[in-house]
């Protein structure tokens, strides 16, 4: 399992508290909005506002709250715009780390951004520094190992399946994301989260304590407003990711 996935692990199992969680709603929210506004309101015809209801989804988004910003945004004309921006450094022990923004003031958002990573031990770093490290792809996380989800994921098509103590996880083409979402959701089996993401190359394997240091950057990069995704190309033991869960 790669250390997007476990750390997706990892905020699902520790929960937040009603503050962050009303933070991430808000944010899920505005990439809903942005992504209707850019391509239209429709998910049937914007495959980016399908992976961002979809991505809500995973993350308990009331549907109300969805079906009301779909609403707001069918009828929207106003001149009001946002920005998608990616952001590329390195953390603490080389760890590369990809910093998707969605930002109404790129000055405000690259001087929050910058100064977050020089707080906890990174450093940003120019366009394509980093980028090539990683490939998007559609990732289907599931909290239970069952023959039939194997089967169903093999017969469409998965270039990749990831098995461990905490379940298990399919790697699609970011193409097939609307497909296979679908077929995984009407399959009755217990899908936790399904998103596109960027997936690295190589990763680096960090004990503990280096664990820890990064979490503090990855964990202050996503509290920023403007701040959507964070990927890094870590990866850590799975009895030390058992470890960081409970603490």
């Amino acid at each position: 399992m790669s250390g997007h996935s476990k750390w997706s692990t990892i905020k699902r199992k520790k929960g937040a508290n009603d503050a962050k969680r009303g933070k991430l709603f808000a944010k899920l929210i505005r990439g809903i909005e942005v992504a209707a506004k850019n391509g239209g309101a429709d998910p049937n015809n914007n495959a980016a506002l399908y992976q961002a209801i979809s991505k809500a989804k995973s993350n308990s988004v009331p549907n109300s709250n969805i079906d009301n910003a779909l609403k707001r945004m069918s009828g929207d004309s106003s001149t009001e715009s946002f920005d998608e921006i990616t952001y590329e450094g390195y953390g603490p022990n080389g760890v590369a780390i990809l910093v998707e923004c969605v930002t109404d003031n790129r000055n405000r958002t690259s001087s929050d951004v910058k100064a977050t990573f020089n707080k906890y031990e990174g450093n940003t770093g120019s366009p394509g520094s980093v980028n090539y490290l990683f490939s998007r792809k559609a990732i289907f996380q599931f909290d239970e190992y069952k023959e039939e989800i194997i089967d169903l994921a093999i017969e469409n098509n998965c270039i990749d399946i990831q098995e461990n103590e905490t379940g298990v996880t399919f790697e699609f083409q970011p193409s097939e994301f609307q497909k296979i979402d679908q077929l995984f959701r009407n399959s009755g089996f217990n899908l936790v989260n399904s998103e596109v993401a960027y997936l690295p190359s190589s990763s680096v394997n960090l004990d503990i304590e280096k664990f820890n240091r990064l979490s503090k950057l990855i964990e202050a990069l996503e509290d920023l407003d403007d701040v959507q995704n964070v990927y890094a190309n870590f990866d850590i033991d799975n009895k030390l990711l058992e470890k960081a869960i409970t603490e």
